[in-house]
């Protein structure tokens, strides 16, 4: 028998209607009630970490999180996180860098619809979230529409769907199918790994931009004032930025001759991005960017900002983004 602590954290799957919308209310004695698991074939401990739409879940609230994980890894055999969908893909990932060497389950899972409504897609999602625990499936995921995701490879991608994630630029961990769940071959890799360790440092002075034609060059200055350490730029296509009438890279490069780490990643969800292939991307590797590769933008995000809670040495964030630590890049 399995044992399970079930981590509740608050958003959808946890809302009831109030008069100004929908607000988290169920606590997990509540949810408890409500499994669409037999207890018979699990044992359940629970706890309320907080209960907040996940619109208001940030930094702080994961090293919370990957805090109470650590203190219960060695007594149970998986832990489920319910979690709201907006910004579960940067929970997850975030959890995916600071449970460095994780060789147990860690699942996080929502819902579309609130967990007392006739059509919420909570039970099902419950059910595979207990599911990979049950299967041993080692690392961060996310449990949701019957897949089972790398949770530094899952993006939300729909507002309203059931299908609201997806793995992105990488197969799924599992799919549930009518004879039972299929587990990616490739699965084996993520259980193989040193001893646990907790590294829960992280700086939140990171700022994502995503360029659009004419971009005013000036917003690096900005950013340098602003005492910024790190820098996500979703680029154009492969990973270009324009240099005509409005040149950005003289600003980039005075920006990392300042000690601020940038990343550069692609706009497109999908594939990856490759700064060597034409002349606008060329020019952004002479300034001294970090290639994001195939990473999605929560996976770098995330990173840049565990990286820079490790070392204040932008070379060293250099070599942790040449690092693939749980699958999050293809390098």
């Amino acid at each position: 028998m399995k044992r399970v602590l079930l981590l509740t954290t608050g958003g959808t799957i946890a809302s009831r209607q109030t008069r100004q919308g929908l607000s988290p209310d169920i606590n997990c004695r509540d949810i408890i009630q409500m499994l669409p698991v037999s207890q018979d074939n699990f044992t359940i401990d629970s706890r309320d970490i907080f209960n907040l739409d996940s619109s208001n879940v940030q930094p702080e609230e994961w090293q919370s999180i990957a805090e109470v994980i650590a203190e219960a890894l060695p007594d149970y055999d998986g832990i489920i996180i319910t979690h709201g969908t907006d910004t579960m893909a940067y929970t997850a990932s975030a959890l995916s860098y600071m449970l460095q060497n994780l060789n147990k389950p860690v699942v996080l899972t929502g819902a579309q619809i609130p967990i007392e409504h006739m059509f919420t897609d909570a039970k099902m999602n419950l059910q595979v979230a207990f599911a990979a625990v049950n299967m041993g499936i080692s690392g961060v995921m996310i449990a949701f529409d019957g897949k089972i995701i790398n949770g530094c490879r899952s993006v939300k991608v729909r507002t309203l769907g059931f299908d609201a994630f997806e793995s992105i630029s990488a197969p799924y961990w599992g799919e549930v199918y009518a004879d039972g769940i299929h587990i990616a071959n490739n699965i084996t890799r993520v259980l193989e790994r040193k001893s646990f360790e907790l590294k829960k440092s992280l700086c939140p002075d990171v700022f994502l931009l995503k360029l659009i034609p004419g971009t005013n060059p000036d917003i690096f200055d900005w950013l340098e004032q602003k005492n910024y350490r790190g820098v996500v730029i979703e680029a154009f296509g492969m990973g270009g930025t324009h240099f005509e009438r409005r040149n950005l890279t003289a600003k980039l490069k005075n920006l990392i001759a300042n000690n601020v780490s940038v990343v550069v990643c692609s706009q497109c969800l999908y594939e990856k991005s490759d700064l060597s292939l034409y002349e606008v991307g060329r020019r952004l590797l002479e300034c001294g960017v970090i290639p994001g590769r195939d990473m999605t933008t929560e996976a770098i995000v995330t990173k840049l900002m565990w990286a820079l809670g490790q070392t204040q040495d932008p070379a060293a964030v250099r070599r942790i983004f040449d690092t693939n630590y749980v699958g999050e890049v293809t390098l």
